[in-house]
Order: structure tokens, then sequence, then C-alpha cells
């Protein structure tokens, strides 16, 4: 369970592990929702609209569908794969376009 920020997705996804996103500000609403569009996570919890009883469902649902922990390895192991410094490149990429 986390909120959602750029670094705490990229982390979570490089872990391999599903997440529950409950994001509160900015951007983490739209990290969130790439979470779940991906299909490595339930559907965001709102911070606004948290409850026992849908913190609960959600983490259940992280932890023991099949389908989430399949597609959270599979992202790992994707982003496992990619070479080089990923700001390296886009530096490289804007030193191109000068």
């Amino acid at each position: 369970m986390h909120h959602a920020g750029a670094g705490t997705t990229a982390a979570g996804l490089r872990a391999g592990v599903p997440a529950v996103p409950v994001p509160v500000q900015l951007d983490q609403h739209f990290w969130a929702a790439r979470l779940h569009a991906v299909g490595v996570s339930p559907r965001p919890l709102r911070y606004q609209h948290r409850s026992t009883e849908r913190l609960s469902h959600a983490i259940t649902t992280a932890v023991h569908d099949p389908a989430l922990r399949s597609r959270a390895r599979h992202a790992a192991a994707l982003l496992a794969m990619e070479d080089g410094d990923g700001t390296q490149r886009v530096l490289d990429a804007v030193e191109r376009l000068g």
C-alpha cells in the first residue's frame, strides 16, 4: 500500500509485487490509475473515501489475486531488461534536438 507517487510506483513495479494505491494529491492519481490500467493493482482507493473495509478488501485482493501477481512479476521482468541509465538517455535525446 502506498500513495502512488512516481518514485514509489516505480520502486513497486521494479519489486514485482501488486500494489494498493491510495493517492492523495497531484500526479498520484495518474500513477494510481496507471497501476490499475496495467493490471498490477486493484482499483485505487481515494484517500478521502478510505475505510477499514475498503482497505482490507484491496489488500486481500492484491495478496491473493494470481493475475495481479503474475502481471506484477511480468512488469518487473520487463523493467529489469531495460538497458542503461534512463536519465542519460533523456539527456542524450534533448541534446540531439539542440
